[in-house]
């Protein structure tokens, strides 16, 4: 009988019983070689055995060998058989000393066949006689040891190990009928028990507490839970069933949607100290809401602190590091000695009182009116008239170094020190600011300074209370294992262990949601501050899909230590990558998710991560002005806060019927440029562009898209705003089209009016409200004139009907005539006539009647009447 067995130990123990001395001893075949390439002069190759016994060799015969297998070769025939030692008479040198020469060659038998054999395996066999028909092994021989498999081509070039492989066919398992109508409880124990009738008839148990009865519905109690879980599983597999927001969030991706999860809001905090060269850190700073009962001072690790923690109140951080000073606590502005005074709307430049060295270009200012101008009362003070502005130029000394001055003295001789300050363009004052004004008769007419004041000690605060060190645990080690198919039952393949799935939660919820801040750091200092080109406007103006978590991790692996980033995704990350994904749910809850060392890297068993982050997001940030009250510092000169504007920008996280409505929409939206309609609605959603119109010309290689812009504001488009738009639309530009941007063309009108001035109003004055109707420049009070190069865009056609309703709706005009109407160096009737003036495609109406520029449009007014 022959068994297929991984250690063969029969060998090992006839050898110890022979050398022991058993009796009677006991031989066997050790192994078997085939002489072929180290083969003597003569002997013919691949055509003699030695077999290798574990005693000397017996006087067999031709008739005790019995050679089967082979696939092409078969019944190799035996020529002669005898031990190495003693060598037939046929035999002759140098065949004969080589068998003589071999070690062991009395263990040795060797048998001459008459031919080789093929690439298949044969097996010799030991019997009593091959003519007798005696299968059985000589006398001697072990019947295990009585056979040995192999081939007559060992030794030639071959790629494959020559071990042979055992291989046990795993018995066939019959499934049993399932009823996959089983989904809950009940229907799974009766199955359970329909089957254990089937399999064990001899088991008849009905009561309740019998074991079997009981592990059978505990198995019905655990296959409900399961069925539930694939239930809920096929829930979460489609957009429109998928309860879970990680499922949604998903799913958009599949379609290119990246989903909001909010945005934390910002505000403007003034921070008021007691001293000079205060310094303020981002670290460790917290501003607090109002809560009834507490100082506007907390301490680190007070009572009053955990109670503010403990309140609800809403927690800010300041964006950027600062130093304070005393004396920009509150600003005076300087009206060099009149009265009645205010900014008008567009202004970017102020005269203050005092002299202010520690004033830098870059550092924020927060003008608001402080006093009611007819009244004086604070009350009375309109919150709207607040603004933050970036300085972009200080002088606060002359030449020499001396701080600048009125040249007019007072009356005791002395000099009042000022400070000149401009802001930035996009910062300019959106309202007329008040700086002193006469209250009203039922106030006593009295005089009023410092109607409005400019507030120091800015900076940027955005919701949000950061949480440092918590401990997310340490990477387990794997524990399930993957069984691996094929190989050998001798050599089975070592199963692959399973990574262990590390997807820690944090502790505190909601996780911050922040937009990026542009920052400069100083190199000496290490001061963050606010990027110097950064208007304070565009400060307060994000996308809350530009928000990322506040989050890092730590992961600290014996003395190494490494720092893990958020990404929204991990389809870019390379497989070293240290990137991470938060994946948040209704409840503001956040579980991180790792990479696979595919897309991002696999956090290693054993290393433990360190979490810091900030808790704090949504529209619960959105709180009112004067609101924050409360602060946390590590300087006691430090005296309160104050945030004179509200906070903004806080925005909650998507919800599940938006998701559902936002995703598939946005996988149909259009974002490649094809018609020149595309093109145009492209570029006029470029910051800075009014409004675009695309051609589409034959250059003679290929097609080239010239995009004609309309500027806000008018003019020709500046080399920035031309740079940043080509650069923008470059993405969205279809492969084989060039771009070209190109100003539009301006028509210049040329416009005469006849106006009569009714008996009480002054001529000059109608005529200059008409320059303001009629012009091109922004009006004081915030409104346009009727040519303000934002009114027209290309080919709009313009009407003289305009043009006399504007001038009718100036006080003091009794009657106006048009007497010219038309472009501007072309004497032609014919849109006087019509009524209209109708412009090319490209065209756009100008009328800017500045004196400098006669080119740009002309606007003549005769008067007549009035006073």
């Amino acid at each position: 009988m022959s068994y297929d067995c991984c250690d063969t130990l029969r060998r090992d123990l006839v050898a110890t019983f022979n050398e022991k001395g058993g009796a009677p001893p006991i031989n066997g075949i050790d192994y078997l070689e085939v002489l072929d390439h180290d083969a003597p002069a003569g002997s013919p190759p691949q055509k003699t055995l030695l077999v290798h016994l574990l005693l000397n060799a017996p006087p067999l015969t031709r008739d005790n060998i019995l050679i089967t297998g082979g696939a092409r070769i078969r019944d190799i025939p035996v020529s002669w058989v005898a031990p190495a030692s003693n060598p037939p008479a046929s035999v002759v040198d140098p065949e004969r000393s080589y068998f003589i020469g071999l070690p062991d060659a009395a263990h040795i038998l060797l048998v001459r066949t008459g031919s080789n054999g093929d690439h298949s395996v044969y097996t010799l066999t030991l019997v009593g006689s091959v003519q007798g028909g005696d299968d059985a092994p000589p006398a001697g021989f072990d019947p295990r040891l009585c056979t040995v498999d192999f081939s007559f081509k060992v030794e030639c070039p071959s790629s494959f190990d020559c071990q042979p492989s055992v291989v046990c066919q795993a018995p066939v398992e019959t499934a049993p009928q399932i009823n996959y109508l089983a989904k809950d409880y009940p229907s799974f124990r009766t199955l359970i028990l329909d089957r254990i009738a089937q399999v064990s008839p001899q088991w008849t148990a009905t009561n309740a507490a019998d074991a079997g009865i009981t592990l059978a519905e505990l198995l019905a109690y655990v296959g409900d839970y399961l069925s539930y879980e694939q239930d809920a599983i096929a829930t979460e597999a489609y957009l429109d069933t998928a309860r879970k927001r990680v499922s949604l969030r998903r799913h958009a991706m599949l379609v290119d949607y990246r989903l909001s999860d909010g945005c934390n809001a910002r505000t403007w905090v003034q921070v008021q100290v007691n001293g000079d060269g205060v310094p303020l850190a981002r670290a460790g700073t917290r501003f607090y809401t109002r809560v009834p009962g507490l100082p506007p001072v907390l301490t680190a690790g007070s009572h009053e602190l955990q109670l503010a923690d403990e309140s609800g109140a809403q927690v800010f951080e300041p964006m950027t590091d600062a130093t304070l000073y005393t004396a920009h606590n509150a600003i005076d502005f300087y009206c060099w000695s009149d009265a009645r005074c205010c900014r008008p709307a567009g202004t970017v430049s102020a005269t203050l009182a005092g002299h202010l060295p520690n004033l830098q270009a870059g550092d924020i200012l927060l003008f608001q009116e402080v006093l009611g101008p007819d009244t004086g009362e604070r009350a009375d003070a309109d919150p709207a008239h607040r603004c933050a502005v970036r300085l972009s130029a200080v002088n606060a000394a002359d030449g020499s170094g001396n701080p600048l001055v009125d040249p007019l003295p007072n009356g005791d001789g002395s000099f009042n020190q000022i400070t000149e300050i401009q802001w930035q363009a996009e910062d300019a004052l959106p309202f007329p600011l008040c700086l002193s004004s006469v209250t009203d008769a039922a106030h006593g007419a009295v005089p009023l300074a410092n109607v409005s004041i400019a507030l120091g000690n800015i900076v940027l605060a955005d919701h949000g209370r950061s949480i440092e060190g918590e401990d997310l645990g340490i990477v387990p080690e794997p524990t399930l294992a993957l069984a691996q198919g094929g190989g050998d039952r001798c050599a089975p393949v070592t199963p692959a262990m399973l990574p262990p799935r590390f997807s820690p939660v944090l502790a505190n919820a909601p996780l911050t949601q922040a937009a990026p801040l542009a920052v400069d750091v100083d190199a000496l200092t290490k001061v963050w501050r606010l990027h110097a080109g950064l208007p304070a406007s565009a400060a307060m103006t994000w996308s809350a899909h530009d928000a990322r978590p506040a989050i890092a991790l730590d992961e600290s692996l014996g003395t190494e230590h490494i720092a893990w980033e958020p990404e929204p995704d991990l389809l870019e990350s390379s497989a070293q990558a240290t990137d991470f994904v938060v994946e948040t749910e209704y409840d503001g809850s956040a579980t991180l998710r790792f990479g696979d060392d595919t897309n991002g890297r696999r956090p290693p068993s054993g290393a433990r991560f360190t979490a810091g982050y900030r808790v704090g997001n949504g529209s619960m940030g959105n709180v009112g002005a004067a609101t924050l009250f409360h602060v946390l510092a590590s300087d006691a000169r430090i005296t309160g806060v104050v945030n004179p504007l509200p906070a903004s920008g806080g925005e909650d996280p998507e919800s599940a019927d938006q998701i559902r409505r936002r995703a598939p929409e946005a996988y149909r939206t259009q974002e490649r440029c094809v018609t020149a309609a595309d093109y145009e609605a492209r570029a006029g959603m470029y910051p800075g562009v009014q409004r675009a119109a695309a051609t589409f010309r034959w250059t003679g290689s290929w097609y080239t898209v010239f995009i004609t812009i309309d500027p806000v504001g008018g003019g020709a488009p500046s080399p920035s705003l031309l740079s940043g738009l080509g650069a923008y639309l470059e993405s969205y530009r279809m492969a084989g089209y060039d771009l070209q941007l190109e100003a539009p063309v301006y028509v210049s009108l040329e416009l005469g009016l006849l106006v009569c001035v009714e008996p009480d109003y002054f001529r000059s004055d109608v005529e200059a409200a008409l320059m303001d109707a009629l012009g091109a420049r922004p009006l004081p009070d915030g409104r346009r004139g009727l040519f303000d190069p934002d009114n027209f865009s290309f080919g709009q056609t313009v009407y003289l009907s305009p043009i006399y309703a504007a001038a009718r709706s100036v006080p003091g005009v009794a009657s106006v005539r048009v007497t010219t109407f038309q472009r501007q160096g072309i004497d032609d009737g014919q849109y006087l006539a019509r009524g209209e003036m109708t412009l090319g495609r490209l065209e756009i109406a100008r009328l800017d009647n500045d004196p400098n520029f006669p080119e740009n449009g002309v606007l003549t007014l005769e008067m007549c009447g009035g006073k």
